[in-house]
């Protein structure tokens, strides 16, 4: 689960394996393999350092 921003400044937890892919147009969009979109204020880099951060940790137990 990684911790992410809503463009409203909401916090939420996400399942990051549940992501497909994201992408900057230029607000950063994450698509879900739900079909859902979510818009969040982390960069496409920072949700990439989350999601590896988050599996590097889940591997290493």
């Amino acid at each position: 689960m990684i911790e992410l921003t809503r463009l409203n400044d909401v916090k939420f937890t996400l399942n990051a394996e549940v992501i497909e892919f994201v992408e900057e147009t230029p607000d950063t969009v994450i698509s879900l393999t739900t079909g859902k979109k979510i818009v969040v204020k982390e960069s496409r880099q920072e949700v990439t350092n989350l999601v590896i951060s988050y599996k590097r940790a889940i591997f290493l137990q």
